[in-house]
C-alpha cells in the first residue's frame, strides 16, 4: 500500500480506526491521510451567511487546533501523516480525496451496536461505501492496537458481476499477508443448489476470474448466519463483502446480514465495489 485514508470526527470509534490505519501504514510503509470535515454549512460560509466572516475564521481555527491536538498521538510517530481538512461535511469528498491521493484503502470507525442498518444504510460509512472505488475497512467496537489479520473470509454468490470484488479481495489479502478463504453459503429454499451444481457455478466463476483457489460450500439457514458461522469456524480476523457502489450492498447480502455481521461478528468488515 502507498496511501491510506482515515476520516476522523474525534470520537472514540474514529480513534480506533486511526490506530488500525496507523498500524497498517507502519506495516506497509504507507502515507496516512487523516481527513476531518468541519461541520460548516455553505450558507454559513457564504457572504450572506448567518455569522460574520471573522466568526467563520475563528471556528475554522478552533477546528484546526482540535484536529492538531487529536493527531498528537504516540502511535503516529515514525509515520508520514498528512492532515486534510474539508470545510463542509460532504461524504462524497472522502472518495474524492482517496482518488486524488491514489489511496489503496479507506479506514472508518463504527460502533456496530444497532446492526448494519445503522452502520451502512443512511449513515456516514454507507455514504463513503457508495461513492468509493477503493476498499473500505470498517472497524467496529473492539480495540485493535496491531491490525494483522491472518484469516480473511470473502463470501460471494459467485455471479459474474462479483469477479472484480474477488480480485480486489485477493490483492488485499496479499498486501496484508492474510490467508484468503472463499466461501459459498448454501441455504434451503429457492436458492438451494446441489453440491454438483454449486461447484459447477463456482468453477465457471473462478475460470472467469482466472483465479486458482479452493472454495468451501457451507450450509446454513441463511446467508448471513452462514457467513458468521463459517467465519467463527475458521477464526476469521476479517470478513469481506461485495458492494454495488451507489446501490449499496449487493443483493446477495441484503436482509438480516446487518444484524448478524455488525452485532455478532468479532471481525472487522471490508467492502469491495463490484
Amino acid at each position: 500500500m502507498k496511501s491510506i485514508i482515515v476520516p476522523v470526527d474525534f470520537s472514540n470509534q474514529s480513534e480506533k480506526a486511526l490506530k488500525v490505519a496507523a498500524s497498517l501504514a507502519k506495516e506497509q510503509n504507507a502515507e496516512l491521510f487523516v481527513l476531518h470535515m468541519l461541520e460548516l454549512s455553505p450558507a454559513i460560509m457564504g457572504e450572506s451567511g448567518y455569522i460574520s466572516q471573522e466568526q467563520v475564521v475563528h471556528l475554522i481555527k478552533l477546528g484546526e487546533k482540535r484536529f492538531s491536538d487529536f493527531l498528537d498521538k504516540p502511535y503516529l510517530k515514525d509515520i508520514t501523516v498528512t492532515p486534510v481538512i474539508k470545510h463542509y461535511k460532504v461524504f462524497s469528498e472522502v472518495a474524492e480525496v482517496a482518488e486524488k491521493h491514489k489511496a489503496d484503502l479507506i479506514v472508518m470507525g463504527s460502533n456496530g451496536a444497532d446492526g448494519l442498518q445503522e452502520i451502512f444504510i443512511g449513515s456516514n460509512t454507507e455514504r463513503v461505501v457508495r461513492t468509493s472505488d477503493v476498499p473500505v475497512l470498517v472497524i467496529k467496537g473492539n480495540e485493535v492496537d496491531n491490525f494483522n489479520p491472518k484469516n480473511f473470509v470473502f463470501a460471494s454468490d459467485f455471479e459474474e458481476e462479483s469477479v472484480p470484488a474477488l480480485k480486489k479481495a485477493k490483492k488485499m489479502a496479499e498486501l496484508l499477508g492474510s490467508k484468503l478463504h472463499l466461501v459459498y453459503i448454501n441455504t434451503p429454499g429457492d436458492e438451494f443448489m446441489s453440491t454438483n451444481d454449486a461447484y459447477a457455478k463456482i468453477s465457471k466463476f473462478l475460470d472467469e476470474a482466472n483465479v486458482g483457489m479452493e472454495v468451501e460450500i457451507f450450509n446454513d439457514y441463511t446467508v448471513e448466519k452462514g457467513v458468521i458461522n463459517f467465519s467463527k469456524k475458521i477464526g476469521a480476523d476479517l470478513i469481506g463483502i461485495p458492494t454495488h457502489g451507489r446501490r449499496g450492498l449487493s443483493h446477495f447480502f441484503m436482509g438480516s446480514i446487518g444484524e448478524d455481521i455488525a452485532n455478532h461478528s468479532e471481525a472487522p468488515v471490508i467492502t469491495f465495489k463490484i
